[in-house]
């Protein structure tokens, strides 16, 4: 691939990437909208790993620990996070989310995902499959930089 081809490749996978990035944000603010990206990221993977601590959070999304307490204590003013002690160590807290909170996460991500269907209704099984290949490889790309 010439110069100019790669080039010309990147912008366009920058452009849409960007593009990508608002309908994320979008989707948040349609979850809640005081709910900004990164909590509604944070509230996602509360639920994923079925509760976790705020410096794990810290750990996992390459945050701040004073930006993961402020998206935190907007999830637990907004009712979507509750922090309970761990059952292995009392000074720990974890955070779960909320009966509301699984609620409002569970009918977000039906919503996408009924949007992703839609969006790629036409696409092949193997081109799906490459795409998905693609975001992965990506993603570990990128989180390879971040730990290395």
């Amino acid at each position: 691939m010439s110069d100019g081809a790669r080039d010309t490749s990147l912008d366009t996978i920058e452009r849409e990437l960007t593009a990508f990035a608002r309908r994320a944000r979008a989707a948040a603010a349609r979850l809640h909208p005081e709910l900004p990206l990164v909590s509604y990221t944070l509230l996602a993977h509360i639920d994923d790993q079925q509760g976790c601590r705020a410096t794990d959070l810290a750990t996992h999304y390459l945050l701040d620990k004073s930006t993961v307490s402020r998206q935190v204590g907007t999830l637990e003013k907004l009712g979507l996070v509750e922090r309970r002690p761990d059952p292995d160590d009392h000074r720990v807290q974890v955070l779960h989310p909320t009966e509301r909170g699984t609620r409002l996460l569970a009918s977000t991500q039906a919503s996408r995902q009924a949007a992703y269907d839609e969006r790629l209704k036409d696409w092949s099984a193997e081109d799906l499959s490459r795409f998905a290949a693609y975001l992965l490889r990506y993603n570990a790309a990128g989180e390879h930089r971040a730990n290395g």
